[in-house]
């Protein structure tokens, strides 16, 4: 999946919070600290993996209006 220039700098601004957090919870692990460490990597790795899968109401007129351009706008392919 391609991602847009807003998109991707949010990205890049969610992985300058998540990275120090998965560092910091891989030496916890290191260190002996199994629980500690563990619970930050996954939310290191939820940091980054939840705002991608998730739909919030600011995401929702965007969903709605490209499902009803994708009904009104055929692919030039299908046209064939």
């Amino acid at each position: 999946m391609r991602l847009g220039i807003l998109e991707t700098v949010g990205l890049a601004a969610t992985l300058i919070f998540a990275i120090p957090v998965g560092l910091f919870g891989i030496e916890t692990l290191l260190a002996g600290q199994t629980a500690l460490g563990t619970g930050l990597v996954v939310v290191a790795v939820l940091m980054v993996v939840l705002p991608r899968r998730l739909t919030t109401p600011a995401d929702l007129p965007g969903a709605i209006a490209e499902r009803v351009v994708g009904r009104a706008v055929k692919d030039p392919d299908e046209e064939n």
